[in-house]
């Protein structure tokens, strides 16, 4: 009797459910990353899959053709989305989530106050792997660690706005960022066998949730 009396004091966990825009790029690889580690994942194809997610990952592709695939109602629907919920945007992703996006210069979200340029490492032919540091704040995670970052014709942020939290550099640039709810990473954290990037998204949701 006490046993079950004690069971039912316990609070429900309520299960994380984890979007991924399913427009274009890789967005399979994030979705087996997410549930891997334990979330219910949904693939987002049109606005009103965003009514049923607590975050949403914005996976790598082209940056301008995601626009055109969202069009003005997907593109207003998902402004409203990152201004109220934990979004992670890879690659081209993260240039969506800029202030400011360079080369060409292009509309986005402003979800975080960084100034970002398109194809700063080169073409698909000078994709490479490299070794950074992963710099969570206040996680689990010791700073300063070693974390195997791809880079597939990637951005740079060039700057960092004040109220920005730089997650992971590499070769002393910002390469991860967090702002509020939003984070964007300028790699891809998916096609690497490393978890802690997505882990600390997810965590990110679960604050969210907790809140």
């Amino acid at each position: 009797m006490n046993d079950v009396a004690t069971s039912r004091e316990k609070p429900t966990r309520r299960e994380v459910t984890v979007g991924v825009l399913a427009l274009q790029g890789d967005f399979d690889a994030h979705r087996r990353r997410l549930e891997e580690l334990g979330a219910n994942v949904v693939l987002v194809k049109k606005p009103g899959d965003l009514d049923q997610i607590d975050g949403l990952v914005i996976p790598g592709g082209e940056s301008g053709t995601f626009l055109k695939l969202l069009g003005k109602e997907g593109f207003e629907k998902l402004r409203q989305f990152v201004r109220l919920k934990p979004t992670f945007g890879t690659c081209a992703g993260a240039i969506l989530l800029a202030k400011e996006v360079e080369n060409p210069k292009q509309a986005g979200l402003g979800a975080i106050d960084i100034d970002i340029r398109r194809n700063a490492y080169g073409r698909q032919i000078d994709s490479s792997i490299r070794e950074g540091k992963f710099l969570p704040p206040n996680g689990d995670t010791p700073g300063n660690s070693a974390i195997e970052m791809v880079f597939i014709r990637a951005p740079k942020i060039e700057r960092v706005g004040p109220g920005v939290e730089v997650l992971a550099i590499e070769n002393g640039d910002p390469v991860a960022v967090r702002q509020g709810r939003a984070m964007a990473a300028t790699f891809h954290p998916e096609l690497s066998d490393d978890t802690r990037v997505h882990q600390e998204f997810l965590k990110l949701v679960s604050e969210f949730l907790a809140d």
